[in-house]
């Protein structure tokens, strides 16, 4: 299996931006290209599936066992001509002190050659220690090569490749110069959400005519076929048959965060997945359960208020018992309103609280969940990135977790329970034996057998 991981010394070296050109520019060669993105990150997939043309996955020690990346990773890659993996931040960071969940230990357990893509602002000679001791510092990382990236022009070009000549081994596969058209928007999040940008394929293309023009492509997928994958089972094991439960999920300009590989299993059980636009769908349709995930919905709180119609719906459904799975920007669609600002728009009101927009991360990173109703199961890995917070909650509130790393809700507490709704500020995944989609589906089954006849098509 082909493949290369781009990774580069430290974050905000332009990494999503060469990994979304390298895979359009492949793409439009067409190769077929499986793009990942190591960490948890929604958005970055986002792009790359727009680029590529295939979902993209995540790969993350926090949230899944060293089996089940091999896996993941195994049965994709194998589907395409090349694999790109994106690394978070630099090749060499991680939360563990002694690497194991950094960048280069996901690079050494898929054994895939590593490609360092290096911010050159400022910079000439002073590269040259940087890649000497990157590449000493743990010699089992097959360090191939090295994109030059935001180069000023075409004598600092040749200053930084005749250094990288001199003293080290390293090939230069490229030297991409600053260009502003290939800059992509950024929020308090990160990147724009590719489901958002009403040009993101124009600008995809765009960045892909200057990949193509400054990296050497032949050159990088002949050190994409020097990967040398770890033997691993690929075979996915039985899943129980939930044919006929349908599950609504909101996918729109609002809401979009999902996890590929939980779509991938709620489809592979027989789940049919009913896409939902909150922004302009007037009624839900007949659902046994619903899913709303991430997003940005302070974006676009005047379209959701004004769909009051929908929002009725949503409450009116969860007061009689049907199942929602919600996190983050879903929790945040759930509360009493949501204020940004001197803004205020009413949300569907069934969390009594209000979700208020700050100007600083309120929490930030991986987290540690342990269940309330069960105290000596083992936490449940998790992540959260949010600006918001709720006030004003009402008294008596249930919650499925305790905090033990993280903020959730309050800094003690995440996941509100109000009848068969469980919503969370904190990202879990679905799959696995940790993940939600067990449990989850196991209420959307008990709710079918028992539902009103015509609990969830509700006129405006």
């Amino acid at each position: 299996m082909a493949a290369i991981y781009l990774s580069a010394a430290h974050k905000s070296s332009g990494k999503t931006t060469l990994t979304l050109g390298l895979c359009r520019a492949l793409h439009t060669r067409g190769v077929r290209v499986q793009a990942f993105k190591k960490g948890p990150d929604y958005i970055d997939p986002i792009w790359h599936a727009r680029a590529s043309g295939r979902p993209s996955y995540n790969l993350d020690f926090h949230m899944m066992p060293e089996a089940d990346i091999r896996a993941l990773y195994g049965r994709h890659a194998r589907a395409a001509d090349v694999a790109v993996i994106e690394g978070n931040k630099g090749l060499y960071d991680g939360v563990d002190l002694e690497g194991g969940n950094s960048n280069a230990a996901l690079a050494k357990l898929l054994g895939v050659p590593v490609v360092l893509v290096l911010d050159c602002v400022g910079m000439t000679r002073g590269i040259a220690p940087l890649l000497l001791g990157y590449q000493a510092f743990d010699p089992a990382v097959d360090i191939v090569g090295v994109i030059l990236n935001k180069v000023g022009g075409p004598r600092h070009e040749e200053k930084l490749r005749a250094v990288v000549a001199r003293y080290t081994d390293l090939p230069v596969l490229g030297a991409v110069r600053q260009d502003a058209a290939m800059r992509i928007t950024e929020r308090h999040l990160g990147l724009i959400p590719g489901n958002e940008a009403e040009q993101a394929d124009a600008r995809i293309d765009t960045i892909a005519a200057a990949v193509a023009a400054q990296v050497d492509l032949d050159a990088l997928l002949a050190l994409a076929g020097s990967a040398r994958p770890e033997p691993a089972d690929l075979r996915q094991p039985p899943m129980p048959d939930c044919g006929g439960l349908r599950l609504g999920y909101a996918l729109d300009r609002a809401f979009g965060f999902y996890y590929q590989d939980d779509l991938d299993e709620l489809r592979a059980r027989g789940v049919e997945l009913v896409p939902l636009d909150m922004l302009r769908d007037q009624a839900l349709p007949q659902l046994d359960g619903l899913l709303l995930g991430g997003g940005f919905p302070e974006m676009f709180m005047d379209e959701l208020a004004a769909n009051a119609a929908l929002r009725a719906a949503v409450r009116a459904a969860i007061e009689q018992g049907l199942p929602v799975y919600a996190e983050c920007g879903g929790l945040m669609y759930l509360a009493r309103s949501l204020v940004w600002g001197d803004r205020v728009a009413p949300m569907v009101g069934v969390i009594p609280g209000d979700a208020v927009m700050g100007a600083r991360p309120v929490g930030r990173g991986y987290a540690l969940l342990e269940p309330t109703e069960d105290a000596s199961a083992q936490p449940l890995p998790a992540h959260e990135f949010h600006y918001s917070h709720l006030e004003n909650l009402g008294p008596g509130l249930r919650y499925a977790y305790r905090v033990r790393r993280g903020h959730g809700v309050d800094g003690r507490n995440d996941g509100i329970v109000y009848r068969n709704l469980l919503a969370s500020y904190c990202h879990r995944r679905g799959c696995g034996d940790d993940g939600w989609i067990d449990p989850f589906l196991a209420r959307m089954r008990a709710w079918r057998e028992q539902r009103p006849p015509v609990a969830t098509r509700l006129a405006a």
